[in-house]
């Protein structure tokens, strides 16, 4: 009998465990991967990006240093890819997949680069000899706060929005 309910004990216990260790995994991620994805003219585009929160915190200026390179999301370095050729502000950036970096600054023109090395963690390796395009852009500031970072992508270009500030980025 107590062999028994020694077996009953230990699988109740492993059940509780496991139903716990599941759990765990279903805890929504504090910086989400996500996806945008549209057609600017023939190009396909793809932006793959960690989603912050603001959390109440001080972004700009703060958590997101100006003048200081930026993974323009969380975690990995944002990516940035085409299927065709396309102009950027009216330079002109290869078909390929890029990671993509901003530099905020207080001004409101921040610079947008499209680096060539797309598998970066964070912006700790950046290489700026490895930029495929670097351009100026003016941001917006936004009415009411973004609490979490989103890309859109439209007909025109693509924007990131978070907080109070959205960049946008002309695509033809």
């Amino acid at each position: 009998m107590k062999s028994r309910f020694k077996v009953m004990a230990t699988t109740v216990l492993a059940l509780f465990v496991s139903v716990g260790a599941m759990a765990q995994d279903a805890k929504p991620k504090a910086s989400p991967a996500e996806t945008a994805t549209g057609k600017i003219g023939a190009a396909n585009i793809t932006i793959n990006y960690s989603s912050p929160s603001v959390k109440g915190r001080k972004i700009w200026g703060g958590l997101e240093a100006y003048d200081k390179v930026w993974r323009a999301g969380a975690n990995e370095a944002t990516t940035f890819e085409t299927d065709k050729d396309i102009k950027i502000e009216g330079k002109n950036l290869p078909a390929g997949k890029y990671s993509f970096f901003l530099i905020p600054k207080e001004s409101g023109t921040w610079t947008a680069i499209f680096n060539k090395e797309p598998k970066q963690w964070g912006a700790g390796k950046y290489d700026e000899t490895k930029d495929a395009l670097r351009v100026d852009v003016k941001t917006k500031a936004l009415a009411e706060t973004q609490e979490r970072l989103v890309y859109n992508i439209t007909s025109k270009g693509f924007s990131l929005s978070w907080d109070k500030v959205s960049v946008p980025v002309s695509v033809k």
